[in-house]
């Protein structure tokens, strides 16, 4: 766990990517839920802003 967050801080590909990944997911799930109005509200933003952040991390350098 302590690789992750040293990733996370150095700015390291792996880590950021996975959090990415995990707010695209989140997006999805709460464009599919028919329960809660506000989730499926901002389910759009949400997916987007994991796609920019992929987007984004995928230039950052290597894990070491």
């Amino acid at each position: 766990m302590s690789r992750f967050f040293n990733g996370l801080l150095h700015l390291r590909r792996g880590p950021w990517e996975m959090v990415a990944t995990i707010i695209i997911a989140v997006g999805v799930f709460m464009l599919m839920q028919p329960f809660v109005i506000w989730a499926f509200t901002y389910s759009f933003i949400v997916t987007l802003i994991g796609t920019v952040m992929f987007i984004i991390v995928s230039h950052f350098p290597e894990d070491e």
